[in-house]
């Protein structure tokens, strides 16, 4: 009995004595924890790493981290990802694969239209899966809905002709739409700033909004109100992430990056939607534009390619009322490859308000605001 005691005892401080280490460890990996990163999630490690190659060399200035990174052949490398989607993958093939990248991004495939994995051909169709008819309601209570499934990053009134793609870092509005024309009037910022030149009315204020499509969203893009486009503008270029991760540290992102801007006129005045492009995203197709083609081999920096949806003869558009493309809100406009940024810029009267918080996850057709 004595001797079980004893042993007993003997054991139990001896698992003590290993674990006093153990715990002494555990509370100094705690108080580094403030200066040291904790491994990142499975899912978001090709994040972490594209950050960690940003920032990993801490003897090198910041401009010459960015200037590694813009120089890699990133619009060479989306063109060869978009080959590799629109191989067919073999039938057995399909679930194993589509199975890895949903764990791997948090895909709800039970909102798919079609759930059955083995009906995609290849990755490409499953990026571009449609939804059920009934999954995004749009909301009838609010003038704005939200164009895309993703990330709120940044919104509100634009200040200075300048618009933040995320906190503390901003772009310039004239570098990011390029110089605009209206009907008879060259809108060159000559008395007022690029901002107000873009307004119909003084009445009226400029507001903006980013969302941030992660590569596990919907890739869809729809209208957010009843409007009427005018003008498809191209600007070829870069396509470096816009994570925000990486949207902090490269300024001029969306200036830099290819997008597709479409813009017109709401009941309000002046409204445009961009998409911004970016890695592995250099395919941006504008339904009702055939004509559109992004991510070509060799473009000229700088450049941008305008497309008017407007009738040339200015009797004929007076005869019409109007020219453009009609849009009513909800309607599908266009897709992404993998996942990317959405940019609204519209005039609105100032009491205009966002029903949005920094960073939310937001869905098609939820409502943005209200007058």
């Amino acid at each position: 009995m004595c001797l079980r005691l004893s042993s007993s005892v003997a054991s139990s401080a001896t698992s003590s004595w290993l674990q006093v280490p153990r715990l002494a460890l555990r509370h100094r990996l705690s108080v580094l924890s403030g200066c040291v990163s904790r491994p990142a999630p499975w899912r978001r490690r090709p994040i972490t790493f594209l950050c960690y190659v940003l920032s990993v060399s801490a003897l090198r200035p910041l401009a010459k981290r960015v200037a590694l990174y813009h120089s890699f052949p990133t619009r060479l490398l989306s063109r060869a990802w978009g080959r590799l989607n629109g191989v067919d993958l073999p039938t057995w093939l399909r679930k194993p694969v589509y199975s890895l990248y949903i764990w791997t991004f948090g895909v709800n495939m039970q909102e798919a239209a079609v759930e059955d994995l083995h009906h995609y051909r290849n990755l490409g169709e499953f990026f571009r899966r449609r939804l059920k008819p009934t999954v995004r309601p749009l909301c009838g209570s609010s003038c704005l809905i939200s164009p895309a499934d993703g990330k709120i990053l940044h919104f509100g009134r634009v200040k200075n002709s300048e618009v933040e793609q995320v906190k503390g870092v901003t772009y310039s509005l004239e570098n990011f739409l390029g110089p605009q024309k209206r009907r008879g009037n060259d809108l060159s910022p000559s008395s007022s700033s690029f901002k107000d030149n873009l307004l119909s009315s003084p009445e009226n204020d400029l507001f903006h909004m980013v969302v941030y499509l992660a590569p596990g969203d919907y890739h869809c893009f729809h209208s957010p109100t009843d409007w009427r486009v005018e003008l498809r503008r191209h600007f070829p270029g870069s396509l470096m992430s816009v994570n925000p991760g990486v949207a902090r540290l490269v300024k001029e992102l969306f200036c830099l990056n290819e997008r597709v801007v479409l813009s017109g006129q709401w009941q309000h005045g002046f409204f445009s939607l961009t998409a911004v492009g970016a890695t592995n995203v250099g395919s941006i197709k504008i339904y009702f534009d055939q004509e559109l083609q992004t991510n070509a081999p060799r473009y000229s920096k700088g450049s941008f390619h305008d497309h008017s949806y407007v009738a040339l003869d200015e009797q004929v558009l007076k005869a019409a009322g109007e020219g453009g493309v009609v849009l009513q809100k909800g309607t599908a406009v266009g897709e992404f490859n993998l996942g990317s940024t959405i940019v609204l810029l519209f005039e609105a009267p100032k009491d205009f308000s966002f029903n949005l918080q920094p960073g939310q996850q937001i869905r098609v057709g939820e409502g943005i605001g209200s007058l």
